[in-house]
């Protein structure tokens, strides 16, 4: 199967990519994907190649992917934010045969022949496509290196075949349909497994793509484009509906697809408060994105990650871990070994998280089982503590993380970001969190947060980080 060239037959002249003041069909698409797939071959690239792209999201980024996928080719979007030691070790791992970059001051990696994205659309024209050696599109040949986004530590490489990304594409649309007239922002980046998954989504079923200018604000992107699709994480959503204007233009979208982290329930009450059609999603990197979402727009704060979608199957292990598996879970991760299957002897993979799982087949997530630790004997979730915090009125995020201590083996402190002069002291956030998750969950000290310090290239919290800052202050006071 060739998906470019099936999408072109099947929706021809409708709107595949959109930008400011144009736009690319499916057909033109299919073109210039072939010019650049003929142009990879012509070179001396072949099929099952690692090609690595360093770029933020643009119109070139996205044909050169396309034009990988047509090849045959594996690509590697590298997270461009990465500091530049952390690229070229990622870069090392991958060992890839081509470096295409999105700015004209390349990154000085002597590892493989490095070019700039302008130069491979320039050389590539028609008298390229004819000699494209485009290799029969086998459900299980890889196509993707994709990077998780390190909530642990270290970003792990994640192979994914056509068939995984086929197949997240196909559950996605039986639950939320997205097809010819549709047009849904790109809004994450094409690095990041929610935002490549719109890709195939979109050659799947027909939708539009829209790409804006690397620096245009996301409030302005609402505005200059017929939008009825987006994809969020909580911080973008609550800077968004801060915005009277921005908010009026989410509320008349279809579909609002949320994920990235666990949302607070102030955020979607207010949601719902704005009429906003929000779909809250469960999903990760080896399972190419989405694996449980709600089946229409919440109606009630309460709601969670929603029904587990068509081609994956989830189960809880007697510990609360999350176990999942099915046609979209990934091959392994890439090591200096190989590719390394990440599954038990049954098919399951492991995902860390900690949640429930209703006989309906709803799923919750509680919380990260490398994040858990036990205090007095009782297993001690951060998420709960955090979700807890950010209730209260004045707070607007929180970090808890563990310190020891002698009696109880470790005790929970509290990061928190507040709301200026509705600010809450020590003691009324004691009171508070005392009597919404006990007094043994209740953070043994509060520090103030101006700026929140995240790990490299991603909006997810350094925890590792938060737990050396608070284990000399902890120690000082006696905590």
């Amino acid at each position: 199967m060739d998906l470019v060239g099936r999408a072109a037959k099947l929706f021809g002249s409708a709107p595949a990519i959109m930008m400011k003041g144009k736009s690319l069909s499916f057909l033109e698409c299919d073109e210039r994907a072939r010019q650049i797939a003929g142009l990879l071959c012509k070179d001396g690239f072949r099929a099952g190649d690692i090609i690595a792209l360093l770029s933020v999201n643009t119109p070139e980024l996205v044909i050169t992917l396309l034009g990988l996928l047509k090849a045959g080719m594996i690509a590697a979007p590298l997270n461009c934010r990465f500091p530049e030691e952390l690229i070229r070790n990622t870069l090392q791992n991958l060992r890839p045969k081509l470096l295409l970059t999105g700015s004209s001051a390349q990154l000085l990696y002597s590892g493989c022949r490095t070019s700039p994205l302008t130069s491979l659309l320039e050389d590539a024209s028609p008298l390229t496509a004819a000699e494209s050696m485009v290799p029969p599109e086998e459900m299980s040949r890889p196509v993707t290196i994709i990077h998780t986004s390190a909530s642990s530590g270290k970003a792990k490489a994640a192979l994914h075949t056509f068939a995984n990304h086929w197949y997240s594409a196909l559950g996605s649309e039986e639950n939320l349909p997205f097809g010819p007239g549709d047009c849904w922002l790109l809004s994450l980046p094409l690095y990041h497994i929610g935002g490549y998954a719109l890709l195939f989504r979109a050659f799947v079923s027909g939708g539009c793509l829209a790409i804006a200018e690397p620096d245009e604000p996301l409030a302005s992107s609402l505005g200059n484009f017929p939008l009825t699709h987006i994809s969020l994480v909580p911080t973008q959503l609550y800077r968004l509906l801060a915005q009277s204007e921005s908010a009026l233009r989410l509320s008349r979208l279809k579909a609002l697809l949320l994920g990235g982290s666990s949302a607070p329930k102030s955020l979607l009450e207010e949601s719902l408060r704005q009429h906003i059609p929000l779909y809250l999603s469960y999903g990760s990197t080896e399972m190419s994105s989405q694996i449980a979402t709600t089946p229409g727009p919440i109606l009630s704060p309460e709601q969670n990650s929603g029904k587990v979608l068509p081609y994956r199957e989830i189960r809880k292990a007697e510990d609360g871990e999350l176990l999942v598996r099915g046609a979209t879970l990934f091959s392994g991760y890439l090591t200096e070994r190989g590719i390394q299957p990440q599954t038990d002897s049954e098919g399951w993979f492991h995902t860390s998280d900690i949640g429930t799982l209703s006989e309906e087949g709803v799923v919750a997530v509680i919380g990260r089982k490398d994040n858990m630790f036990i205090s007095g004997g009782e297993n001690i979730h951060p998420e709960e503590i955090e979700q807890a915090l950010i209730l209260i009125d004045g707070i607007r995020e929180a970090v808890v993380v563990p310190v020891p201590d002698c009696e109880y083996g470790k005790r929970p402190v509290a990061f928190i970001e507040s709301e200026g002069e509705n600010a809450p002291d020590d003691g009324a956030i004691s009171l508070a969190i005392n009597s919404a998750v006990g007094k043994l969950k209740s953070p043994v000290r509060y520090f103030r947060v101006e700026a929140w310090r995240t790990l490299p290239g991603s909006q997810k919290i350094d925890r590792g980080w938060y737990k050396k800052q608070a284990l000399p202050i902890s120690r000082s006071s006696g905590a």
